[in-house]
């Protein structure tokens, strides 16, 4: 008995024991192969240091896989049988945004985004900011709708929403002179490459110089309503239906028009995002707070600013009207003035920065162009559409990229460091590409019905043969009362035409520019002041304000 047991211990014994050489050879096996890379000929290089598995390829002075085995591939026979999308990026549009940093919210880790309170959110419920940059107008500017660009902005700039502005009226607008089927062609392209490169993509109705969405409303429900059918079933596609309503639209204008294309877009998508402009190019989101659109969720509410214009009296609007319940989303912004172009303030943007990072506001950068514009981002000395360098930005594209990414300098350029020693703001040497008057800056006293006035040139440029002008204007109460209104007149030393304006009422008549108060800025304490309010004229070449 005692040595029949023996005998099946001993069998159990080599059992076990050959049982356990196998696993050490298949353990072997699977690390000998994960400590390896496949390069150019098919050879196989085993890593030496932990190190270097830690380190991105760049740091340590070698390919990635993907570049190596892409290097040498002889008439497509040298792959060993590996799959030719891992050889070719062009092959796999998403094996570079695959391998990128997924702490950056994108749509194939937060899925279909929501509104939550006063928070974009992902599906999962957690807060979400997007980061992106609009196009141009997309009829105006078309092949920087571009793949190669896209998938720069996602793996380089840390952007992860891109916003393709299609004018309605002006520029090859969808409603005026553009050929529609071109246009929604350029939109449906755009998408497909965000898509692409694992990103989200605002479809955005740029009303602009008819003031008001109801214009062509007709022509935006049938827009949408195609737009929406053809991406219901895509989680990454938001809906901006009125970019910037103005020249006096009220909110109850642009509440209507919501409330006629809302449903159309929710007839097909019962839950994008829907983004819906304000008044006063869309400043008013305290008008859209006190009256919001009731009845359908996932709805937010535009806000755009241009930080050398737009200060702390619209960061406090917007900062009280997200406290009062409202979702803002910054659908457009820069850092020169409300023109598009003249001087960059750093500071104000750091101060518009630190206020949308507070509380976690979405924000998209105006403008991808080499548009000879402070706004463009791109040089109008480049003609690159995608792999831009250092020396292809403008001063604000470099901004935009360090804000994004926290470096100062794009890849690998190596005229970066030159490139940033200027540093600060804007010289007047290096506006003049802008077409900006040399006499940029220029201040001008005035009085008006007690008041003392400043009005500050902010820019001027040529455009279509007219010169046009922007003021910002700072009003002092000399009076020992405050005011509960104001009216004062500018005269200028020739004719104007009004062409827009902010934190004011305005009127032209002749020489002369008529301004009153708006509801929220009509008490000026005594001995004190007023600011933020500007407009943008046109009139003679060297116009200036007259005592």
């Amino acid at each position: 008995m005692k040595k029949k047991t023996g005998l099946i211990l001993a069998i159990i014994g080599a059992v076990l024991c050959v049982t356990g050489v196998v696993l050490l050879i298949l353990a072997y096996g699977k690390w000998n192969q994960a400590n390896k890379l496949l390069t150019a000929d098919g050879s196989a290089e085993t890593r030496v240091t932990a190190e270097a598995e830690t380190q991105p390829a760049e740091e340590n002075g070698e390919s990635s896989p993907a570049e190596n085995n892409a290097g040498d591939n002889k008439g497509g026979t040298e792959n060993d049988g590996r799959d030719e999308s891992l050889t070719d990026p062009e092959n796999d549009k998403d094996a570079e945004a695959k391998t990128a940093d997924y702490d950056l919210a994108v749509p194939s880790v937060c899925g279909a985004l929501s509104v939550d309170g006063t928070q974009l959110v992902d599906e999962n419920g957690n807060p979400v900011q997007l980061k992106g940059i609009s196009t141009h107008g997309i009829g105006w500017f078309p092949t920087y709708v571009d793949q190669n660009a896209f998938r720069q902005f996602r793996n380089e700039w840390n952007v992860n929403v891109m916003r393709l502005a299609m004018y309605t009226h002006e520029n090859s607008g969808y409603c005026t002179d553009g050929n529609k089927e071109d246009l929604k062609n350029i939109v449906k392209r755009g998408v497909q490459y965000a898509t692409d490169n694992d990103m989200y993509v605002i479809i955005d109705w740029h009303v602009l110089n008819e003031n008001s969405p109801l214009v062509y409303e007709d022509e935006a429900k049938k827009f949408f309503e195609e737009m929406a059918k053809t991406y219901a079933d895509q989680n990454n596609v938001l809906y901006e239906i009125c970019n910037e309503p103005c020249g006096g639209t009220s909110w109850s204008d642009v509440k209507k028009y919501a409330e006629d294309i809302i449903p159309i877009i929710r007839k097909y998508d019962d839950d994008a995002i829907i983004i819906v402009g304000t008044p006063n190019w869309s400043q008013r989101v305290d008008e859209a707070a006190a009256d919001p659109i009731t009845g359908y969720d996932n709805i937010m509410y535009t806000l755009h600013f241009y930080a050398a214009t737009h200060k702390e009296d619209l960061r406090n609007t917007m900062v009280n009207a997200i406290k009062a319940g409202l979702p803002v989303f910054i659908s457009e912004f820069s850092i020169c003035d409300a023109s598009g172009n003249g001087g960059v303030d750093y500071d104000q943007a750091q101060k518009w920065m630190d206020v949308i990072n507070e509380y976690g506001i979405s924000y998209v950068a105006w403008n991808l162009s080499n548009k000879n514009e402070t706004s463009a981002l791109i040089s109008s000395s480049c003609n690159k559409t995608s792999d831009f360098t250092e020396s292809d930005l403008s001063e604000t594209g470099k901004w935009l990229y360090k804000t994004l990414t926290g470096n100062s300098t794009v890849g690998n350029s190596k005229d970066a460091a030159k490139n940033n020693q200027s540093g600060g703001k804007n010289t007047s040497q290096n506006n003049s590409n802008n077409g900006q008057s040399s006499n940029s800056g220029q201040s001008f006293s005035f009085t008006s019905s007690g008041l003392n006035g400043t009005a500050t040139l902010k820019s001027s440029w040529e455009d279509g043969g007219k010169t046009c002008y922007q003021f910002d204007v700072k009003l002092e109460n000399p009076g020992s009362s405050d005011t509960s209104q104001w009216a004062i007149d500018i005269h200028f030393s020739g004719d104007i035409a009004f062409s827009s304006g902010w934190s004011g009422k305005y009127s032209a008549n002749g020489n002369t520019l008529h301004v009153t108060n708006e509801s929220y800025n009509g008490v000026i304490p005594a001995g004190g002041s007023i600011s933020d309010i500007g407009f943008m004229i046109t009139g003679p070449s060297g116009l200036t304000v007259t005592p």
